[in-house]
């Protein structure tokens, strides 16, 4: 059974910088697209930042230029650097393939920005 495990996640004040990672058990995301999800308090789920087998990346509007997406398929591993985080960035993260697979989501890593 595959696995996904965010971390990095954590309380930081407006205009910080948080790196999340993604760790998987296997290598779902090694020859597919894979993403970064989020989801605030009362909201649906978004894509973040998605990233493709050959490097290719993509940003949501309200991160592009803050965000950056990347991926290490020897390990297995995805990671999103997040700077300037702004309070309307706090949620809970999450990785997955793109698009997302139901049985990848992991529990997510807690994202609060706050003075």
């Amino acid at each position: 059974q595959v696995q996904t495990v965010e971390s990095g996640g954590g309380l930081v004040q407006p205009g910080g910088s948080l790196r999340l990672s993604c760790a998987t058990s296997g290598r779902i995301f090694s020859i597919n697209a894979m993403g970064w999800y989020r989801q605030a308090p009362g909201k649906e789920r978004e894509l973040v930042a998605r990233i493709d087998s050959g490097g290719m990346t993509n940003y949501a509007d309200s991160v592009k230029g803050r965000f950056t997406i990347s991926r290490d398929n020897a390990k297995n591993t995805g990671y999103l650097q997040m700077n300037s985080l702004k309070s309307e960035d706090t949620a809970v993260y999450y990785c997955n393939r793109f698009p997302p697979i139901r049985a990848f989501w992991g529990q997510g890593t807690q994202v609060t920005v706050s003075s």
